[in-house]
């Protein structure tokens, strides 16, 4: 039998992928024999990128590409299609948060967080869907969040947006499962990254700072996860071995969405 979890001879797209969980997903792509194509906002961003797929012998096609924007996404695709081939697996990695109490936040910022995590998707999506139904199947993969189910306090707009990723995660399945187009998501827990570095460093007593004990005491595993923790899911999801998996959310999260917590001592 063929190796299903095998992606050779497959082009992959991952937005937002010059680094952090979009890299770590896009090496694992590579890893199983997929062509790694990336985006970033700038060229300095994509160039950065690049040389780090390099790094990891890597070669990788990047393009500038605001996805927020539907002629820019458009283009970007056309330009892959002709440059790479057709896009057999999607990626919507691209994200932002901000992290402002709701009251204190403004119907601008709150906007910008939609954009860049919920209508990005649907506009990346939106691009790539009739290729994928004139080449006979396609895979989407869209990077929820535990706040596709959660609330917590000052993310206000960012638990709307991935609530709402969720959901169109659900409709694509709904929509294009009939043209052999699997649409699933991810949903990280609290990964370490550099910018989740500053809640993971010791105070200057030597203990722990108190978000990194709270994750760590909500979390079964007992640690964060790392980026490599999301490579192996993505790749199920990328290949023929989740065939008959569509509207799925997987969570990695080392249980946290699982537990009710410890009992305070």
């Amino acid at each position: 039998m063929n190796n299903p979890f095998s992606l050779e001879g497959k082009v992959a797209l991952i937005t937002g992928a010059s680094y952090g969980i979009g890299f770590a997903i896009a090496s694992a792509m590579h890893a199983a024999g997929a062509t790694i194509v990336f985006n970033d906002i700038n060229q300095e961003k994509v160039d950065l990128g690049i040389k780090a797929y390099a790094e990891k012998n890597i070669k990788a096609y990047g393009y500038v590409c605001d996805v927020t924007k539907e002629d820019q996404v458009q283009a970007m695709v056309a330009k892959i299609e002709e440059e790479v081939g057709v896009i057999d697996i999607l990626v919507n990695n691209a994200g932002i948060i901000k992290r402002i109490p709701m009251c204190e936040m403004t119907a601008d910022q709150f906007r910008q967080v939609i954009d860049v995590d919920l209508n990005a998707p649907f506009i990346v999506s939106k691009a790539v869907i009739p290729s994928m139904i004139k080449k006979g199947h396609g895979k989407i993969i869209n990077i929820c969040s535990m706040m596709s189910e959660l609330g917590r306090e000052t993310v206000s707009a960012y638990a709307a947006a991935k609530g709402g990723l969720k959901m169109l995660t659900r409709n694509i399945c709904s929509e294009y499962g009939e043209y052999n187009i699997q649409c699933n998501g991810i949903g990280p827990g609290y990964i370490a990254t550099p910018q989740t570095a500053p809640l993971r460093e010791k105070q200057p007593d030597g203990s722990m700072h108190p978000f990194d004990s709270f994750i760590r005491a909500k979390t079964p595993a007992g640690r964060w996860g790392e980026a490599e923790d999301l490579g192996g899911p993505a790749v199920f999801l990328a290949s023929d071995a989740s065939n008959f998996v569509n509207g799925h959310i997987l969570y990695v999260d080392g249980g946290i969405l699982a537990y009710i917590g410890k009992q305070p001592q």
